[in-house]
């Protein structure tokens, strides 16, 4: 590894990105950012990859709905030494959660699902689940149903705790949907009563949020996002798994006695399972894209998906940072995290920003008030600096700022 050779570029040239970037390319100065305080993005993310804590990454910096920063450094392929490029194809896991939430509120905006609806009314098997409780091993009966709203602010209980989780075990088989796993959560108990607190579903919470489109739409929620968001905003590279690996998909790593190892990919990637807490794969440019209808209320580039007010709604504290489970100054939107206090939060996002992270260490903020957006893709699986790149990078950002 100390031999290998590190490739990094920057982009920030009109005539080299016009052909490949949809959003227009330009100086930093001119979105009254630095060129000379970008690079720290640079040195931020090389330090971990000399460190190897993932072997390459990519970076975007957009104001204004325009790119001011554009980079690929490292290596996407340790093997082959094929350096990482800027439209390299990476796992974004949990980012696959805010394309979610925005489907749920397409449904929504035809008066096809309510936020307060009872989840049971699209799964029925997941009606009157029971709550964990150390008396007693039936647990104890929920105070009310789990509610869609629940579901996309991780205050719904299920499937986010150790009482859930061991009590159902979900085996992938080749052909397993979502209509053919979600049922199986009715053996597991809620791990609290419903809005009692915040605790993560990593999956399946999600999972079931992309089953209720799929009931309400009446097609896959692979066909759904394709037809509905993809495609309408350019979003060529993001799919769920299909025939197999795409040609510019980066390889996932993980550091094994400091050593990067190559890791395969999840049992539930299987071409049928459209996972909704985290099966999509994506480029920094495409999920660029996505990141900026929800800068612009809804709409880019003269396509509306979504309405001005579901858009607010979107990115509205739901959940407080008081709510148990919650980290000071950073509230809960509909599927993102929301800086509710950046001092409290200590951040140098603005206080409305929010965002969402992927397992694999992947990363995107939209900071409305400054009218930013900064994403990066790795692949490291179990990578243990990742809160504190996700803040470094938010920093490196924001200090950029002259303007």
């Amino acid at each position: 590894m100390k031999t290998r050779r590190i490739v990094s570029f920057v982009i920030l040239s009109v005539a080299v990105l016009c052909a490949s970037a949809q959003a227009q390319v330009v100086r930093p100065e001119r979105v009254g950012l630095s060129s000379d305080r970008l690079t720290r993005i640079e040195a931020l993310m090389q330090r971990h990859i000399d460190a190897n804590g993932f072997s390459g990454a990519v970076t975007v910096v957009a104001r204004n709905n325009e790119i001011a920063w554009f980079q690929a450094q490292g290596l996407m392929d340790v093997e082959s030494g094929r350096p990482m490029q800027t439209d390299a194809v990476f796992r974004i896991m949990s980012m696959t959660k805010p394309v979610v939430a925005f489907s749920i509120l397409m449904m929504a905006e035809e008066g096809k699902v309510r936020l307060t609806d009872p989840v049971s009314r699209f799964i029925p098997e997941l009606e009157g689940l029971r709550v964990a409780a150390a008396s007693t091993p039936d647990g104890e009966a929920a105070s009310r149903e789990i509610q869609v709203r629940d579901l996309l602010t991780h205050t719904s209980g299920l499937m986010s705790g150790q009482a859930s989780n061991s009590a159902v075990s979900i085996e992938f088989s080749p052909d397993d949907t979502l209509a053919s796993v979600l049922p199986r959560l009715a053996a597991a108990p809620l791990e609290f009563q419903p809005g009692t607190r915040w605790a993560y579903s990593p999956m399946f919470g999600f999972d079931a949020l992309a089953r209720i489109v799929e009931v309400t739409s009446g097609v896959d929620f692979g066909t759904f996002v394709e037809e509905r968001i993809f495609r309408p905003l350019e979003m060529n590279d993001t799919y769920f798994y299909g025939d197999g690996p795409h040609s510019n998909l980066a390889k996932l790593y993980r550091n094994e006695n400091g050593t990067l190892v190559e890791t395969p990919d999840m049992a539930f990637i299987n071409g049928a399972y459209f996972s909704g807490g985290g099966g999509l794969f994506s480029t920094a440019e495409d999920y660029l894209q996505f990141a900026l209808v929800l800068l612009n209320d809804g709409e880019l580039n003269g396509t509306r998906l979504i309405g001005r007010r579901t858009a607010e709604l979107m990115r509205s504290v739901f959940i407080s940072d008081e709510l148990p489970g919650r980290n000071p100054g950073e509230g809960y939107g509909l599927g993102v995290r929301v800086i509710n206090d950046a001092t409290a939060n200590s951040t140098w996002l603005s206080e409305g920003s929010f965002g969402w992270s992927g397992a694999f260490n992947t990363h995107f903020f939209v900071d409305p008030k400054e009218r930013i957006v900064g994403i990066y893709m790795t692949q490291a699986a179990g990578f243990g600096g990742a809160f504190t790149l996700m803040d470094d990078f938010e920093t490196a950002v924001m200090q950029s700022l002259i303007d």
